[in-house]
């Protein structure tokens, strides 16, 4: 299967979502799946039927470690 931005999410077939623990009972979060080939799809929760961004691990390894690192604190602010 070759995977897209912007792929239907349900199109992924049987993956496992994955949210994190902090997430509220608003909706306000974010879902990864691992998916072949050392890609992560990502999905509004709000949206579990909308579209995915697909990135490869080493993206989202980079992502992480920036967002530990209060690299995109700024965003919020």
């Amino acid at each position: 299967m070759e995977f897209f931005n912007g792929m239907r999410a349900g199109a992924l077939g049987s993956v496992t979502w994955t949210k994190s623990r902090r997430s509220n009972a608003t909706g306000n979060c974010v879902e990864l799946a691992e998916l072949p080939g050392d890609r992560v799809a990502v999905r509004n929760s709000r949206d579990p039927h909308g579209p995915a961004l697909i990135y490869t691990r080493d993206e989202i390894a980079a992502f992480v470690a920036g967002a530990r690192d209060g690299d995109f604190d700024s965003v919020l602010d």
